[in-house]
C-alpha cells in the first residue's frame, strides 16, 4: 500500500450508489473527509443520510463506486470490514448497549474481543473514556438504570474505547428527551475540540454552526450542496436547501 500523504483523505466515497431492490437509496455520492474534519450531514427524512454513514462501516453494502477508509478500500471481505470497523466508531440513534451487561462490561467487550486487550488494560481505557463523557460514576450500573442521555454518553464512551480514527454519529440525540440533548451534544463538542474526525447526521443546526467544518445537505439520495456552516446557513445556493433550512429553523 502506498504511504499515505498528509493530504490523503481519511475517508473517501467515490461514485457510491446503493439500491434496495428497485429503490435507489444513494446516487453517485462523492465525499472526502480529511483527518480531524467535522462533517454534519443534514437533509429531509429519507434523503439517504443514515444509509450513507452506515455504508462507511459496511453496515450496509454498496452496489456501485468505492469507499476507502485510511487507505483500505472497503470490499465485502471480512478482513477489510473488520479493519475499517476497528478505525471507525459508530453511535446510533438508539443506544444499542447490551442490557445484561454493566456499562463497564459494555465498554471492555470490543477492545478485549477485537483487539485482544487484557481485562485490566481494557478497563483502564474504559475508565478514561467514561470519565471523558462524565459518567465514570455509572460504570457498574446496567443501561436500564441510566437516563437516556447517560446511556447515549455510555455508547459514545464504548465507541471511543476502540480508540477509532473517526466517529460516525447517526442522529445521536433524536431519541432523547429535550433536556438530555445538550449533555450529549456537549460531549460531542468536546470530542470535536479534541480533534476527532467526525461525521454526524443531525438536525441540531446549532451544533452544526458551532462544530462543523462543512455542512453537507442531502435530498433525494444525492448530495445537493455542501459548504462551511457560515456560508451554508447565510447563503444557501440551492432551492431545496433553502426550503429545508426555512422549515428546520422555523421549528427551533
Amino acid at each position: 500500500m502506498p504511504q499515505s500523504t498528509a493530504e490523503a483523505p481519511l475517508i473517501a466515497l467515490e461514485g457510491v450508489g446503493k439500491w434496495y431492490g428497485a429503490y435507489h437509496a444513494l446516487k453517485d455520492i462523492n465525499l472526502t473527509v480529511r483527518k480531524g474534519e467535522k462533517i454534519v450531514l443534514c437533509g429531509p427524512s429519507g434523503s439517504g443520510k443514515s444509509t450513507l454513514i452506515r455504508c462507511i462501516n459496511h453496515l450496509e453494502e454498496i452496489q456501485q463506486g468505492s469507499i476507502t477508509v485510511e487507505g483500505t478500500r472497503l470490499t465485502g471481505a471480512t478482513r477489510t470490514i473488520d479493519a475499517v470497523r476497528r478505525e471507525v466508531g459508530m453511535v446510533f440513534q438508539s443506544f444499542n448497549l447490551f442490557p445484561h451487561m454493566t456499562i463497564m462490561e459494555n465498554c471492555v467487550l470490543a477492545p478485549m474481543r477485537v483487539k485482544g486487550l487484557q481485562k485490566p488494560q481494557a478497563e483502564e481505557i474504559a475508565r478514561k473514556y467514561l470519565d471523558r463523557v462524565r459518567i465514570l460514576d455509572q460504570a457498574d450500573k446496567y443501561p436500564a438504570q441510566l437516563s437516556g442521555g447517560q446511556q447515549q454518553r455510555a455508547a459514545i464512551a464504548r465507541a471511543l474505547c476502540m480508540e477509532p480514527k473517526a466517529m460516525l454519529f447517526d442522529e445521536p440525540t433524536s431519541a432523547l428527551d429535550p433536556e438530555m440533548v445538550k449533555e450529549v451534544l456537549d460531549t460531542m463538542i468536546g470530542l470535536a475540540r479534541d480533534g476527532m474526525t467526525m461525521i454526524c447526521v443531525t438536525h441540531e443546526m446549532g451544533f452544526a454552526r458551532q462544530v462543523a467544518d462543512r455542512v453537507v445537505f442531502m435530498a433525494s439520495a444525492q448530495i445537493v450542496e455542501e459548504g462551511p456552516p457560515e456560508e451554508f446557513f447565510r447563503n444557501p445556493q440551492h432551492q431545496r436547501t433553502r426550503a429545508f433550512l426555512g422549515e428546520i429553523l422555523a421549528h427551533h
